[in-house]
């Protein structure tokens, strides 16, 4: 019985010890699992044995059983013949035969309540180990949900310190950088080796607008005289109108233009 105590014992430890040891508690768990199945597998060899024991006392009782029948078959065979004296050595050999039987009869039993007792231990072992199985699949679920929320938790914590926001701000200032000069140099790029006319012209149009601006808002001041209004000799068409319209913004560029060269 000495197996069966020493893994009863080893069922009964608290496995939750296990988590608050150095060790990492999977392993740990995996291999308590792996030395119960090979104290199981040690168990049914005992109990496979025990029950071989009960198997070959039983079939010595009944040799022994046997010979003392027969022994008796001979003893009656001897009074038949007249021989009372071979009927008395016959009835000696039964008795032996039947001492040795009774002998025989209480280890089978011995043995037969025992070989009961450790199938019935051996049940309850497979039953043990696999609820320390079961037991052993949630503390593992257990243990990988606090790897988890612990592994969140660090990162969180990692995100809320300023020097991690710090390096998003000064990489975003770079980018910002990187973009100007970018810009910057495009720009320069244009004006070096665009068409240079059609710069001269954006500028123009540009600055002739603020022009414009400033002469109207001059005239609503009273600053300057009120423009009159143009007297057309003929009612010209919506399109001869727009075309003598963009005509006359381009002599007036085209002014523009030569004052600022001169």
């Amino acid at each position: 019985m000495g197996f069966l105590s020493r893994l009863a014992h080893l069922i009964k430890s608290n496995i939750n010890d296990l988590i608050n040891k150095s060790e990492d508690p999977e392993k740990m768990l995996n291999q308590v699992i792996l030395d119960m199945n090979q104290q199981l597998v040690e168990a049914k060899k005992q109990v496979a044995i025990a029950i071989a024991d009960e198997k070959r006392l039983q079939k010595q009782l009944g040799n022994e059983a046997k010979k003392s029948e027969d022994w008796e078959k001979k003893a009656m065979l001897a009074v038949r013949s007249g021989d009372d004296e071979l009927a008395k050595e016959a009835l000696l050999r039964r008795k032996e035969h039947d001492a040795i039987a009774l002998q025989y009869q209480e280890q089978w039993e011995r043995q037969k309540a025992l070989t009961g007792q450790l199938k019935t231990a051996l049940k309850a072992l497979n039953h043990k180990i696999g609820e320390a199985q079961r037991k052993k699949n949630v503390l593992i679920a257990r243990k990988r949900r606090a790897e988890a929320m612990k592994n969140i938790q660090e990162t969180m914590s990692g995100l809320s310190d300023a020097s991690a926001f710090e390096t998003f701000d000064r990489m975003a200032e770079q980018i910002e950088q990187m973009e100007a000069e970018a810009e910057a140099g495009a720009e320069v790029a244009e004006e070096h080796t665009g068409d240079i006319l059609k710069h001269r012209f954006s500028e123009l149009e540009a600055t002739a607008g603020a022009d414009l601006e400033l002469e109207a808002l001059k005239r609503r001041m009273g600053l300057l005289p009120s423009k009159a209004p143009a007297v057309s000799a003929r009612i010209a068409s919506p399109a001869e109108a727009y075309e003598e319209e963009e005509l006359a913004e381009l002599e007036e560029a085209l002014e523009e233009l030569k004052r600022r060269e001169r």
